[in-house]
């Protein structure tokens, strides 16, 4: 019998025949998607190991890209995978592993466009006059030179001739004043841009402004209207390097790949001086830091590093990386009150970070002029954009605070130094420069501040060039014994149960005083004079390698921000997240 069906029945019978065509197209279809490859997240690592070539071995090994190769510290940058990096830390051989974290400079803000370049109307300025070292227009008076004496040296020849300085920093505007030196010859030796990615020797302009301003006041051939020079050593020569981006972005990866530069290239440039205006919170000891690690290597290669203490005073223990290295040269920063005929009313500037660091020592090493510091910047750049008020009204001149422009004046006093001696050696060079500073006095001879904010004193031009000590810095410590890892070092400072900072003396005894004591109940006094004669000028208890005295430990909460313990000298956070400034905008002191 012919059995016939209706349309119901029949589009009913279609959809039991089709399920297994449908079970079977999802099921492959999620087998499709479940074997779709997600590709894997990549970052920037800087990968440490017995060398760099194995460092670079390393990463090739497991697939990585390498991006910078870093012989200053026996690393390379690469760019690596989680999974690449697990593999890393699973190998028998010794691989420390660092994020290449973000760094950023002065008055940081939110990513902008770059400004536009205005166009060059006419021909560019040349240089200074070669009969008298000045431009056609007089700019205005510095006052710095002469607050520390180094417009005395001036008139006695002693302007920095010859001597190289490395400023690693934004870049360089070339005005007439900063491209020549003040016997009209040209004084760039040398550019390196650590910015792009195989790092190249090209000309640099700058679009942030704060390396420009370093350069001025350490070094501008500008005559002002009083006839004296605006730098502090009009005549020395420059080698500018870059390691951070116009809007002040940067990283770690960069300012390692810059220093690994300056110290292959110092003796084709005579580099003998190197400038670092910039600084991070401390995130580690400080030998396990891969910045300091690369200062410390800078100083240990015949360099004197001069590095800004920070602005993220008043309180204790705010020198950060690479500050707190105990070999370099550490500045804070005072002012003259906006009143440099006054002397008796100078002070600390509230804004320059203090002592001690975590391992005990004594920062910053001394001081010099910060507040309102007059220097070249050009017009279109970052920080006159974001600070227009500071601008000064005639030749490109901006005012800004801050140690870093404190520790350009340091550099500058150094290359007068070392035109006076040219043998000076690094620890020589910091032995004298802090022999010679000027201790801050009350009236009656008692120290105005504690070692632990002033240091030494306020940096001397005329008494650095005469002073002969030796031996008074960085004694007991070994920076090849610290870079090898063999030792590290604890310096002459402690803490008692009051949170009372305090030193100690040869002998382990704790020294009592104003100078040798600071309670952050007493942070800052009024003016102060600025005499010579002090217990400080030797240096007898600088870097001495001691420990805490009478058996103090910090006290609770004061090691790290994040309240981590560091135990058997291993990094506890090798993330390199923190932020890093030429130093933080601060306003006019």
């Amino acid at each position: 019998m012919q059995r016939s069906f209706n349309k119901l029945q029949i589009f009913s019978l279609l959809a039991l025949l089709m399920l297994p065509v449908l079970a079977y197209q999802t099921a492959t279809g999620r087998a499709s998607e479940s074997s779709r490859v997600v590709e894997p997240t990549i970052s920037s690592y800087i990968v440490q190991a017995a060398s760099a070539d194995a460092a670079e071995l390393a990463v090739i090994k497991v697939g990585g890209r390498v991006t910078a190769t870093l012989n200053i510290i026996n690393a390379v940058g690469a760019e690596l995978s989680e999974e690449q990096i697990e593999w890393l830390r699973a190998q028998p051989e010794r691989i420390r592993i660092f994020v290449d974290g973000a760094l950023e400079i002065s008055a940081r803000k939110p990513r902008k466009p770059k400004p536009e370049k205005p166009p060059v109307i006419g021909e560019p300025p040349g240089p200074p006059s070669e009969i008298d070292g000045s431009q056609s227009e007089p700019v205005a008076e510095t006052y710095y030179p002469t607050l520390i004496g180094a417009a005395d040296l001036h008139k006695r020849g002693i302007t920095g001739k010859d001597v190289t300085v490395a400023i690693l920093d934004t870049g360089l505007w070339k005005s007439s004043t900063i491209e020549f030196t003040a016997n009209g010859k040209p004084r760039i030796l040398a550019q390196y841009d650590a910015t792009i990615r195989d790092g190249y020797e090209n000309d640099l302009d700058d679009w942030n402004g704060h390396g420009t301003h370093i350069t001025s006041i350490m070094m501008s051939s500008g005559r002002t209207e009083a006839g004296g020079y605006q730098g502090i050593a009009p005549n020395a020569r420059v080698v500018a390097v870059r390691a951070f981006e116009p809007d002040g972005s940067g990283t770690y990866l960069n300012v390692i790949k810059a220093l690994d530069w300056i110290v292959s290239n110092r003796r084709k440039y005579g580099i003998r001086i190197l400038n670092l205006s910039f600084g991070a919170p401390a995130a580690s000891h400080y030998w396990d830091d891969p910045v300091n690690q690369a200062v410390m290597a800078a100083w240990k290669s015949g360099i004197i590093v001069v590095v800004a203490a920070g602005n993220g005073g008043p309180d204790p223990m705010t020198v950060g990386i690479p500050g707190n290295v105990p070999y370099v040269i550490t500045v804070g920063g005072m002012t003259d009150n906006f009143t440099p005929e006054d002397r008796t009313d100078d002070k600390l500037a509230t804004f320059s970070a203090a002592g001690p660091t975590f391992e005990g020592f004594v920062k910053p090493d001394l001081l010099a002029p910060g507040g309102h510091m007059l220097g070249q910047m050009p017009p279109y750049a970052w920080l006159p954009l974001e600070h227009p008020k500071y601008v000064h009204p005639v030749n490109d001149y901006f005012t800004m605070s801050g140690t870093s422009q404190a520790t350009a004046v340091v550099s500058g006093v150094l290359a007068l130094m070392l035109q006076v001696d040219p043998t000076l050696r690094p620890d020589e060079a910091k032995c004298r420069v802090m022999a010679s500073a000027r201790t801050a006095l009350h009236d009656d001879a008692t120290h105005a501040y504690s070692v632990f904010q002033q240091g030494a004193g306020l940096v001397d031009a005329i008494a650095a060039i005469s002073e002969t000590v030796v031996d008074c810095a960085n004694r007991n410590i070994d920076i090849k014994d610290d870079l090898k890892g063999k030792e590290h070092y604890i310096g002459p400072s402690g803490v008692d149960e009051n949170g009372t900072y305090y030193l100690v003396n040869d002998h382990g005894e704790r020294l009592l005083g104003p100078g040798f004591e600071w309670s952050q109940g007493s942070l800052w006094h009024g003016g102060a004079l600025w005499q010579q004669g002090s217990l400080w000028n030797q240096g007898r208890l600088w870097g001495e390698g001691k420990l805490w005295g009478e058996g103090k430990l910090w006290s609770e909460g004061k090691l790290w921000s994040e309240g981590k313990l560091w135990s058997e000298g291993v990094l506890g956070n090798e993330d390199l997240t923190r932020a890093v400034s030429i130093n933080m905008w601060v306003d006019a002191e």
